[in-house]
């Protein structure tokens, strides 16, 4: 089954709003959606396959039964599945907080590190986030700061815009501001260290655990010089315009807006995947043909061949 639509995993963190229901047709028994997780085996919240004779599936099940050859050649050879895919909206700030890196996790929490990459869909005018810390600092200091509140003062505070990109390397101290709806493309890992969260509590009224001896030993305290913007240029042809946003070792991702129909390869080396961040399409590939409509996901086996998209949208497309 070359491509399947897949349906989320959603999750009611305190910081998040409404925007996911409202804007992008997201239907869950949740009052607030912070996130969802499109493209997911994460046994924290796999998405789950909604066409075809796999559906019902969860999106590891749905790999298990094809084999791990669906991957591709390039996806086979992670150990777990490389990447997990979101929307996240924040009503408030979300915590300052840092990933560990592959081998921090693997020994620590027996799952991948956490690099990421956020592409910003909309944003409130004055919105902003952290990213980095602003001078070199050192260990002492970053546990005093976090002890006795003075965090902030040490980071990096940007301004948000629509279309931004931040690629956020394992160890890169950072929050997502309020009034920010993003799409995530990360390692599939939820390891994840907060060392300040502005005095909340959680849902059980009691201050929200910190993880600071972990946040300490995986911190990159030196400023990370970046100009928040896609790692390419645009590339035309009749209908469409595509633009690379970021690449690593786990995900390489691309922003295409059309207005027509183009054709996408999916190679033997990768599987792939596309969100729909605006408008609607048409996808077919091998008899198979799903609509979309913003906010929906694509999962694509490595080998697909051409797939057409026709529609007048934008989508993201990421594979390894």
């Amino acid at each position: 089954m070359p491509i399947v639509k897949l349906a989320p995993a959603y999750k009611d963190y305190i910081w998040g709003g409404t925007n996911l229901k409202e804007k992008y047709g997201k239907k869950c028994d949740l009052n607030i959606v912070a996130e969802s997780w499109e493209v997911s085996t994460h046994p924290d919240g796999p998405s789950t396959v909604v066409s075809g004779p796999y559906q019902g599936k969860t999106l590891t099940e749905y790999i298990d039964a094809l084999g791990k050859d669906c991957l591709g050649t390039k996806g086979k050879e992670f150990e777990f599945f490389p990447m997990l895919i979101k929307f996240i909206d924040s009503k408030q700030p979300l915590s300052i907080q840092v990933h560990p890196d592959n081998e921090y996790a693997l020994r620590v929490e027996k799952e991948y590190g956490k690099t990421e990459m956020w592409y910003i869909l909309d944003c409130q005018p004055d919105a902003t986030l952290y990213f980095g810390v602003n001078q070199s600092i050192t260990k002492e200091e970053f546990r005093e700061r976090i002890e006795n509140n003075t965090i902030l003062e040490v980071l990096k505070e940007v301004p948000v815009h629509k279309g931004d990109v931040f690629f956020i390397k394992a160890g890169t101290i950072h929050a997502i501001g309020a009034g920010i709806t993003l799409c995530e493309i990360q390692q599939n890992s939820n390891s994840t260290y907060r060392v300040y969260d502005f005095g909340r509590v959680g849902k059980d009224g009691k201050p929200r655990e910190l993880h600071i001896d972990k946040a300490i030993d995986v911190s990159n305290l030196n400023p990370i010089e970046s100009d928040f913007k896609p790692a390419g240029k645009p590339v035309s042809d009749e209908n469409a315009t595509t633009m690379l946003l970021a690449t690593c070792d786990y995900f390489t991702s691309f922003e295409t807006t059309l207005r027509g129909s183009t054709i996408i390869d999916v190679d033997e080396e990768s599987f792939a995947s596309m969100v729909l961040v605006e408008g609607n399409a048409t996808v077919e590939n091998d008899g198979e043909v799903l609509e979309l409509t913003k906010g929906e996901t694509v999962f694509m086996t490595a080998g697909s061949g051409p797939v057409k998209v026709t529609g007048d949208c934008q989508w993201i497309f990421s594979r390894v």
